[in-house]
């Protein structure tokens, strides 16, 4: 019998960040507290710029968007939000959504599959995301509900499984 495998990977659906930022953008043009004080939202690639007049006034902003995200099922562990920074006079923060799985983190799925999974489990790095086999598919079931049950500050989808 041939080996059967899975992929781990982490990766946001573009279309649905655009929708969340887009419903985002309209509720901070309507909302009553934002008026006057520049609030805006400007999505390039996968780069989030958030402005306003105020610090506390950019973080509501972040609010906003994080809600949005939420609610079009992304997670926010794909958001990587920096710290609020002054800039002439406004507040801005840069926001960026996380594609694939850098090699650091990787290799720590990689020994935490090697140390916790079944013995049959093997694992290999292959770019941006995780090649996971065994011969038992048993053994493959128990490494997803490992890997979801990990605390890893990851956004991890599990596809191809065969």
């Amino acid at each position: 019998m041939a080996d059967s495998s899975f992929d781990v990977v982490s990766k946001v659906d573009t279309m649905e960040a655009e929708n969340a930022l887009n419903q985002a953008r309209k509720e901070v043009d309507q909302r009553y507290d934002f008026k006057g004080v520049g609030a805006q939202i400007d999505f390039k690639g996968e780069t989030i710029t958030l402005k306003a007049s105020s610090e506390e006034r950019v973080r509501a902003v972040l609010d906003v968007v994080q809600s949005k995200l939420i609610k079009r099922g992304i997670s926010l562990k794909s958001l990587d939000a920096g710290e609020p920074f002054a800039s002439g006079k406004e507040y801005r923060i840069e926001a960026k959504l996380k594609n694939g799985i850098d090699s650091e983190h990787a290799k720590k799925i990689s020994k935490l599959i090697r140390d916790e999974a079944p013995k049959t489990v093997k694992s290999q790095i292959q770019g941006d995301e995780l090649r996971v086999q065994s011969k038992s598919r048993d053994d493959l079931q128990a490494t997803i509900a490992l890997l979801k049950n990990a605390d890893l500050d990851l956004d991890l989808q599990f596809i191809n499984f065969r």
